[in-house]
Protein backbone atom coordinates (compact mmCIF):
# COMPACT_ATOMS: atom_id res chain seq x y z
CA UNK A 1 0.00 0.00 0.00
CA UNK A 2 1.40 3.32 -0.80
CA UNK A 3 0.62 5.63 2.13
CA UNK A 4 -1.04 9.34 1.98
CA UNK A 5 -0.93 12.17 4.57
CA UNK A 6 -3.54 14.52 3.53
CA UNK A 7 -2.73 18.09 4.74
CA UNK A 8 -5.92 20.10 5.39
CA UNK A 9 -9.81 19.50 6.68
CA UNK A 10 -11.89 21.52 4.44
CA UNK A 11 -14.18 20.30 1.60
CA UNK A 12 -11.37 18.93 -0.61
CA UNK A 13 -9.75 16.98 2.19
CA UNK A 14 -13.12 15.57 3.66
CA UNK A 15 -14.49 14.38 -0.08
CA UNK A 16 -10.84 13.00 -0.88
CA UNK A 17 -10.35 11.35 2.46
CA UNK A 18 -14.11 9.60 1.60
CA UNK A 19 -13.21 8.45 -1.63
CA UNK A 20 -9.89 7.10 -0.69
CA UNK A 21 -11.39 4.58 1.86
CA UNK A 22 -12.07 2.25 -0.89
CA UNK A 23 -8.58 2.23 -2.54
CA UNK A 24 -6.90 -0.97 -2.75
CA UNK A 25 -3.63 0.45 -3.86
CA UNK A 26 -3.52 3.63 -1.40
CA UNK A 27 -4.24 4.54 2.02
CA UNK A 28 -4.76 7.98 3.98
CA UNK A 29 -2.77 6.80 6.84
CA UNK A 30 -3.17 10.93 8.80
CA UNK A 31 -5.06 13.70 8.30
CA UNK A 32 -3.13 16.99 9.45
CA UNK A 33 -5.07 20.43 10.63
CA UNK A 34 -3.21 23.52 12.25
CA UNK A 35 -6.98 23.92 13.93
CA UNK A 36 -7.70 21.27 16.34
CA UNK A 37 -11.48 21.46 16.12
CA UNK A 38 -11.40 21.24 12.31
CA UNK A 39 -10.26 17.80 12.59
CA UNK A 40 -13.81 15.72 13.97
CA UNK A 41 -15.19 14.36 10.76
CA UNK A 42 -11.84 12.70 10.54
CA UNK A 43 -11.05 11.21 14.05
CA UNK A 44 -12.55 8.41 14.66
CA UNK A 45 -11.43 7.33 11.13
CA UNK A 46 -7.88 7.77 10.39
CA UNK A 47 -4.99 9.34 12.80
CA UNK A 48 -4.61 12.99 13.08
CA UNK A 49 -2.56 15.98 14.19
CA UNK A 50 -2.58 19.38 14.72
CA UNK A 51 1.09 19.47 15.06
CA UNK A 52 3.29 19.73 12.32
CA UNK A 53 5.93 18.32 13.72
CA UNK A 54 4.18 14.92 14.18
CA UNK A 55 3.78 14.11 10.73
CA UNK A 56 3.91 10.65 9.80
CA UNK A 57 6.42 9.56 7.42
CA UNK A 58 4.11 8.77 4.07
CA UNK A 59 5.04 8.17 0.41
CA UNK A 60 2.82 11.25 -0.52
CA UNK A 61 1.41 14.32 1.00
CA UNK A 62 -1.51 15.76 -0.57
CA UNK A 63 -1.66 19.59 0.60
CA UNK A 64 -5.80 20.53 0.41
CA UNK A 65 -5.08 24.17 1.05
CA UNK A 66 -6.05 27.60 0.66
CA UNK A 67 -3.81 28.56 -2.53
CA UNK A 68 -1.25 31.47 -0.07
CA UNK A 69 -0.33 28.83 2.23
CA UNK A 70 0.56 26.06 0.06
CA UNK A 71 4.30 27.16 -0.43
CA UNK A 72 4.87 27.96 2.85
CA UNK A 73 3.39 24.78 4.53
CA UNK A 74 5.21 22.35 1.21
CA UNK A 75 8.54 23.96 3.03
CA UNK A 76 7.53 22.81 6.35
CA UNK A 77 7.06 19.04 5.57
CA UNK A 78 9.75 16.48 7.62
CA UNK A 79 9.98 14.32 4.92
CA UNK A 80 11.78 15.56 1.98
CA UNK A 81 11.58 12.65 -0.18
CA UNK A 82 8.18 11.79 -0.44
CA UNK A 83 6.12 13.32 -3.30
CA UNK A 84 4.50 16.20 -2.15
CA UNK A 85 1.18 17.34 -4.08
CA UNK A 86 -1.32 20.61 -4.12
CA UNK A 87 -4.86 20.40 -5.19
CA UNK A 88 -5.30 23.99 -6.49
CA UNK A 89 -6.64 24.68 -9.83
CA UNK A 90 -5.27 28.37 -10.03
CA UNK A 91 -1.48 27.37 -8.65
CA UNK A 92 1.08 26.66 -10.38
CA UNK A 93 3.73 23.87 -9.89
CA UNK A 94 6.11 26.42 -9.14
CA UNK A 95 4.16 26.88 -5.58
CA UNK A 96 6.16 23.57 -4.58
CA UNK A 97 9.81 24.79 -6.05
CA UNK A 98 12.69 23.62 -3.86
CA UNK A 99 10.77 20.30 -3.11
CA UNK A 100 12.46 17.56 -4.87
CA UNK A 101 9.16 15.54 -5.95
CA UNK A 102 6.51 18.28 -7.04
CA UNK A 103 2.94 17.52 -8.81
CA UNK A 104 -0.48 18.58 -8.74
CA UNK A 105 -3.61 16.55 -7.80
CA UNK A 106 -6.54 18.68 -8.72
CA UNK A 107 -10.33 17.44 -8.85
CA UNK A 108 -12.14 19.92 -10.67
CA UNK A 109 -15.27 20.30 -8.97
CA UNK A 110 -16.93 21.96 -6.66
CA UNK A 111 -17.29 20.33 -2.96
CA UNK A 112 -19.35 20.89 0.08
CA UNK A 113 -19.12 18.46 2.60
CA UNK A 114 -22.97 18.35 3.87
CA UNK A 115 -23.30 17.27 -0.32
CA UNK A 116 -22.55 13.77 -1.58
CA UNK A 117 -20.40 13.63 -4.80
CA UNK A 118 -19.39 10.50 -6.69
CA UNK A 119 -15.78 10.70 -6.94
CA UNK A 120 -15.78 8.65 -10.08
CA UNK A 121 -17.23 10.92 -12.17
CA UNK A 122 -14.85 13.64 -11.01
CA UNK A 123 -11.99 14.58 -13.59
CA UNK A 124 -8.65 14.35 -12.00
CA UNK A 125 -5.35 16.84 -13.52
CA UNK A 126 -2.59 15.87 -12.81
CA UNK A 127 1.52 17.11 -13.00
CA UNK A 128 4.61 15.93 -11.77
CA UNK A 129 7.66 17.48 -11.90
CA UNK A 130 9.21 13.74 -13.10
CA UNK A 131 7.67 11.28 -15.17
CA UNK A 132 7.73 8.18 -12.00
CA UNK A 133 5.71 10.51 -10.19
CA UNK A 134 3.09 11.40 -12.89
CA UNK A 135 2.77 7.34 -13.40
CA UNK A 136 1.70 7.47 -9.49
CA UNK A 137 -0.54 9.98 -9.73
CA UNK A 138 -1.78 8.59 -12.81
CA UNK A 139 -2.51 5.40 -10.34
CA UNK A 140 -3.90 7.38 -7.52
CA UNK A 141 -6.47 9.07 -9.97
CA UNK A 142 -7.42 5.87 -11.20
CA UNK A 143 -8.16 4.21 -8.32
CA UNK A 144 -10.63 6.66 -7.59
CA UNK A 145 -11.99 8.31 -10.74
CA UNK A 146 -12.49 7.49 -14.61
CA UNK A 147 -11.71 10.29 -15.57
CA UNK A 148 -7.96 11.16 -15.82
CA UNK A 149 -6.11 14.32 -17.53
CA UNK A 150 -2.71 15.11 -18.21
CA UNK A 151 -2.59 19.32 -17.54
CA UNK A 152 0.12 21.52 -17.51
CA UNK A 153 0.10 24.23 -14.78
CA UNK A 154 -0.58 27.00 -17.77
CA UNK A 155 -3.39 24.84 -19.13
CA UNK A 156 -4.87 24.21 -15.90
CA UNK A 157 -4.92 27.96 -14.84
CA UNK A 158 -6.75 29.04 -17.77
CA UNK A 159 -9.86 25.87 -16.82
CA UNK A 160 -9.78 26.96 -13.31
CA UNK A 161 -11.26 30.49 -14.95
CA UNK A 162 -13.34 28.34 -16.99
CA UNK A 163 -14.56 26.16 -14.27
CA UNK A 164 -15.36 30.10 -12.20
CA UNK A 165 -17.45 30.72 -15.18
CA UNK A 166 -19.70 27.26 -15.18
CA UNK A 167 -20.03 27.03 -11.59
CA UNK A 168 -19.25 29.90 -9.22
CA UNK A 169 -20.46 32.56 -11.74
CA UNK A 170 -23.67 30.16 -12.90
CA UNK A 171 -24.51 29.50 -9.08
CA UNK A 172 -24.46 33.26 -8.64
CA UNK A 173 -27.33 33.27 -11.58
CA UNK A 174 -29.48 30.91 -9.52
CA UNK A 175 -28.82 32.94 -6.27
CA UNK A 176 -30.27 36.40 -8.36
CA UNK A 177 -33.24 33.82 -9.62
CA UNK A 178 -33.79 32.83 -6.32
CA UNK A 179 -33.80 36.42 -4.73
CA UNK A 180 -36.49 37.38 -7.48
CA UNK A 181 -39.09 34.45 -6.90
CA UNK A 182 -38.38 35.09 -2.81
CA UNK A 183 -39.03 38.68 -2.97
CA UNK A 184 -42.44 37.81 -5.46
CA UNK A 185 -43.42 34.97 -3.02
CA UNK A 186 -42.65 32.25 -6.19
CA UNK A 187 -41.15 28.97 -4.77
CA UNK A 188 -38.05 28.38 -6.12
CA UNK A 189 -38.76 25.34 -7.17
CA UNK A 190 -40.43 25.62 -10.29
CA UNK A 191 -37.06 26.80 -11.94
CA UNK A 192 -35.03 23.30 -10.84
CA UNK A 193 -36.20 21.51 -14.00
CA UNK A 194 -35.23 24.43 -16.19
CA UNK A 195 -31.62 24.43 -14.30
CA UNK A 196 -31.20 20.83 -15.27
CA UNK A 197 -32.27 20.93 -18.83
CA UNK A 198 -29.86 23.52 -19.09
CA UNK A 199 -27.26 22.20 -17.84
CA UNK A 200 -28.08 18.67 -19.73
CA UNK A 201 -28.38 21.02 -22.86
CA UNK A 202 -24.91 22.37 -22.22
CA UNK A 203 -23.55 19.50 -21.94
CA UNK A 204 -24.99 17.22 -24.53
CA UNK A 205 -25.16 19.86 -27.81
CA UNK A 206 -22.98 22.06 -26.41
CA UNK A 207 -23.48 25.92 -25.16
CA UNK A 208 -23.39 27.44 -28.10
CA UNK A 209 -25.93 25.56 -29.79
CA UNK A 210 -28.28 25.71 -26.69
CA UNK A 211 -28.30 29.50 -26.07
CA UNK A 212 -32.26 30.71 -26.22
CA UNK A 213 -33.81 33.60 -25.02
CA UNK A 214 -35.04 37.64 -25.50
CA UNK A 215 -30.92 38.42 -25.69
CA UNK A 216 -30.02 35.69 -28.67
CA UNK A 217 -33.61 36.53 -30.18
CA UNK A 218 -32.92 40.34 -29.92
CA UNK A 219 -36.18 41.08 -28.42
CA UNK A 220 -36.25 44.48 -27.18
CA UNK A 221 -39.75 44.70 -26.02
CA UNK A 222 -39.14 41.94 -23.37
CA UNK A 223 -35.45 43.22 -22.34
CA UNK A 224 -36.55 46.23 -21.21
CA UNK A 225 -39.74 44.79 -19.43
CA UNK A 226 -37.12 42.68 -17.08
CA UNK A 227 -34.76 45.86 -16.79
CA UNK A 228 -37.91 47.56 -14.97
CA UNK A 229 -38.54 45.09 -12.60
CA UNK A 230 -35.20 43.97 -10.95
CA UNK A 231 -32.48 45.71 -8.77
CA UNK A 232 -30.13 47.73 -9.98
CA UNK A 233 -27.19 45.69 -9.54
CA UNK A 234 -29.04 43.08 -11.03
CA UNK A 235 -29.80 45.50 -14.10
CA UNK A 236 -26.43 46.24 -14.47
CA UNK A 237 -25.78 42.60 -14.49
CA UNK A 238 -28.41 41.55 -16.99
CA UNK A 239 -27.41 44.63 -19.66
CA UNK A 240 -23.85 43.29 -19.33
CA UNK A 241 -24.86 39.20 -20.46
CA UNK A 242 -27.53 40.56 -22.96
CA UNK A 243 -24.64 42.57 -24.71
CA UNK A 244 -22.42 39.57 -24.61
CA UNK A 245 -25.05 37.53 -26.26
CA UNK A 246 -25.94 40.24 -29.00
CA UNK A 247 -22.48 40.23 -29.69
CA UNK A 248 -21.44 36.97 -30.01
CA UNK A 249 -24.94 35.77 -32.38
CA UNK A 250 -24.94 39.64 -33.89
CA UNK A 251 -24.69 37.69 -37.32
CA UNK A 252 -28.25 35.79 -36.91
CA UNK A 253 -29.89 38.92 -35.45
Amino acid sequence: MISIVIIGAGNVATHLFRALISSKNFQVVQVYNRTKENLGFFKDKVDTTSNIEQLKVADIYILALKDDIISTVAKTLPNKDALIVHTSGATSMKALTGMERGGVFYPLQTFSKTKEVDFSQIPICIEASHRDDEVILEKLSMDISKNVYKIDSDQRKKLHVAAVFVSNFANYMYTIGEDICKNNNIPFEILHPLIIETAEKATKIGPLSSQTGPAKRNDEAVIEKHLSLISNEQRNIYKIITHAIQGLYGKEL
